[in-house]
């Protein structure tokens, strides 16, 4: 099977702001990483939340760390992370751990 890097984004509520209105985490998927930062950046801009990386930026910390965290804060309250991570669809498989039966 071809193996297939797919990006998910996740929108975690956190802060105190959070206790107020209790929100579930939301997390989508994207096939194509410019795809994903420009739905990303458009939806925040929409919401008139400020994002101030580039998508060199976010390209980068995928490359090294697999993923790629914003926190967003209002009157230095914490609410909401931004975290966009890599994932491999269809995998190579391997045999999970399980040796060869013992004659």
């Amino acid at each position: 099977m071809k193996q297939q890097t797919i990006y998910e984004v996740a929108i975690i509520p956190i802060g105190s702001l959070n206790t107020v209105r209790e929100k579930e985490t939301t997390v989508t998927y994207f096939s194509n990483l410019s795809k994903c930062f420009e739905q990303v950046t458009g939806a925040l801009a929409l919401n008139g939340w400020e994002f101030k990386m580039n998508y060199t930026a976010v390209y980068r910390s995928m490359k090294e760390k697999g993923k790629f965290i914003e926190e967003f804060r209002v009157a230095n309250n914490k609410v909401f992370r931004l975290v966009i991570m890599a994932r491999t669809i269809n995998p190579a498989l391997n045999m999970l751990g399980i040796e060869e039966k013992p004659a």
